[in-house]
């Protein structure tokens, strides 16, 4: 069932096309707010709303009733019922028709049930709105077509500058949010951080002892944005002078409930399947799942972002807090842009940091598009040397390099790497 007429597409949708063309059981997980229920209820004729207690309780006495109701079926906050979860299994091992039944959840429970699900329900991630999906109707340069190799002519003029791009920042990707500025904005994301540590973390089985200290824990977090910052350094980053950090006991607990929340949202170290790079990292770079949670963590706004001021924990970090930030915006669209290519996502540092690349999209086949980001508009020899260093090392697995900036052209440089302006980028 498609999408209702006045719905906004989001990238994920022609991914959902696909998939319920051919799947009974799809599960669309991701942090609140980043709109996986208006997305899957403008597909389904039967939402079930289990943040609704009558709903909750009606599902819980008679789960069968899934079966029974017009479908698409949505079963919205699933994991409020977590035995739902085997019930969606046995009803796509009986052989029920493809597109049937939809999952949403912002939390991912620590026992999903009695079996994985694999091989029976696809779980697919659904992030806040790329850059894409918040300009829509902008000629675009896609991944996707850079994935497929040849190196493509890059050709296209942005409007943005670096103004709009820490107004991006600022705005949130957060669909339900997009309308807001100023003081409503800023307690729309200072509100959306306290429900976590109020209400989610309780739900979760974890009531925070002293909830002051996890949100410093989380402003450390925050502070850590786009670098390799140990889990220790940022639990120490966390004390408020008065104190010591959290415990280490503490810290941990945090960490693993804000992952099942999906609000922190690293990127994994890459490491190539079949080239030899030598000893590379595996540290994760970390993300919130919104650089505008960060920012506002951090009490940044724009005149002291564009000032080149910092806030907050001392973190070590290569730059400026927005360079950043800008980094962790377009690490964002990436994420779903690659989820489009159906491409996984990872960063390139090597164990003695003398070589990074911000973000490497992988192929299937172990293919790459390696991308730097750049809070400049212009590119020069210095800011290619990686992607150039990475190409000679992994020969044919290199499909293409680009930098990402604040410029306004897109264009091929004479070396062969890409510049393209983050706003052009797309899936």
């Amino acid at each position: 069932m498609a999408p209702h007429r006045n719905y906004i597409r989001r990238i994920l949708d022609e991914e959902l096309d696909e998939l319920m063309a051919a799947l009974p059981a799809i599960a669309i997980e991701g942090a609140k707010g980043v709109g996986k229920t208006e997305t899957a209820s403008k597909r389904s004729r039967t939402v079930r709303e289990l943040d609704e207690s009558p709903q909750l309780e009606a599902l819980a006495a008679d789960p069968a009733r899934i079966l029974t109701d017009e479908p698409p079926v949505l079963i919205d906050e699933w994991q409020r019922l977590p035995e739902i979860w085997d019930r969606v299994r046995r009803a796509v091992d009986s052989g029920i028709e493809p597109g049937r039944l939809l999952l949403t959840g912002s939390a991912s429970p620590a026992q999903p049930g009695t079996h994985s699900g694999a091989g029976r329900i696809v779980s697919v991630h659904m992030r806040p709105m790329s850059l894409a999906e918040r300009h829509p109707g902008v000629p675009r340069i896609g991944l996707g077509a850079l994935l497929e190799g040849g190196k493509p002519d890059l050709h296209g003029t942005s409007k943005f500058d670096l103004g709009e791009y820490t107004d991006e920042i600022l705005a949130s990707g957060f669909p339900g949010l997009r309308h807001l500025e100023g003081r409503g904005l800023r307690a729309q994301l200072e509100g959306y951080m306290r429900r976590i540590v109020d209400r989610d973390f309780p739900e979760l089985g974890l009531t925070p002892r002293n909830p002051m200290a996890l949100k410093r824990w989380m402003t450390a977090y925050a502070a850590a944005t786009s670098t390799i910052t140990s889990w220790e350094k940022i639990r120490d980053a966390a004390s408020d002078g008065s104190q010591g950090p959290p415990a280490k006991s503490t810290a941990i607990p945090y960490r693993e409930v804000l992952e099942r929340l999906w609000v922190l949202d690293p990127v994994p170290g890459w490491k190539p399947g079949r080239s030899s790079l030598g000893r590379l990292t595996l540290a994760p770079k970390h993300h919130l799942v919104d650089p505008a949670l960060a920012a506002s963590l951090l009490g940044a706004t724009r005149g002291s972002l564009l000032a080149g001021e910092s806030f907050g924990p001392r973190i070590p970090r290569d730059g400026t807090l927005l360079g950043s930030l800008f980094e962790s915006l377009v690490t964002q669209s990436v994420r779903t842009y690659c989820q489009s290519a159906e491409a996984r996502i990872g960063h390139l540092r090597t164990y003695a940091g003398r070589q990074e690349v911000d973000l490497i999209a992988e192929r299937a086949d172990g293919r790459v598009v390696a991308i730097e980001v750049k809070l400049a508009a212009s590119v020069n020899d210095r800011d290619v040397r990686h992607i150039k260093w990475l190409r000679d090392e992994i020969g044919e697995d290199f499909l293409d390099g680009i930098v990402v900036t604040t410029g306004t052209e897109a264009y091929r440089r004479s070396d062969g790497i890409g510049v393209i302006p983050a706003l052009l980028l797309g899936p």
